[in-house]
């Protein structure tokens, strides 16, 4: 089974760090899921996005998620696969260079990466998406397309693979996301 990176920080999406977190384990993966500037026993803050017939997603506080790694100690190298899940944090995320560094290392040694919703906006940062299809939360399209990748404009509870990185709309995917996910991890 794979050893599996999962990038996330405060304010991350509460579904999209518990669920693949849980989910990747229960599939036999080894998830390491760490935060800058954090250490293996700190906690992060979620917050709840829901889908209530607004204009846009509320936002409500989730969990405190327990980090199992330390960020500075981590090293690229010993991970086949990475994720990273939405919410507010890749907002912010993608200002922090070692960030960057390492989900360009991921995505140029073709490793499998699954990006979901708001998770575009640090794949947008960190590297090119020409040639790609590449699902996100709606918000997301302008950073998908201004990094040349073809915007997926799918349903919410669907999911795209293009080459080695998987990428879904928001958390009601998870079901064709990890699935899509995983078989790249075979």
């Amino acid at each position: 089974m794979a050893k599996i990176l999962l990038i996330a920080g405060d304010f991350v999406e509460d579904y999209e760090i518990m669920v693949p977190f849980q989910a990747l384990q229960a599939m036999g993966h080894e998830v390491d899921a760490v935060c800058p500037e954090k250490r293996e026993g700190d906690t992060i803050k979620t917050a709840i996005h829901d889908f209530e017939g607004d204009q846009t997603y509320t936002e409500k506080p989730g969990h405190r998620f327990t980090l199992n790694a330390t960020f500075s100690e981590i090293d690229a190298a010993d991970y086949e696969a990475l994720v990273i899940p939405g919410g507010r944090s890749p907002e912010y995320l993608r200002l922090n260079e070692r960030v960057l560094e390492l989900v360009a290392y991921f995505v140029e040694h073709e490793k499998p990466v699954a990006a979901i919703c708001h998770a575009a906006q640090l794949l947008a940062a960190a590297v090119s998406l020409e040639g790609h299809r590449v699902s996100a939360y709606p918000a997301c399209a302008p950073e998908v397309r201004l990094a040349g990748g073809d915007y997926a404009d799918i349903a919410v509870d669907q999911a795209v693979t293009s080459g080695r990185l998987v990428t879904a709309p928001a958390w009601p995917a998870h079901p064709e996301w990890l699935k899509q996910f995983n078989a790249l991890l075979q």
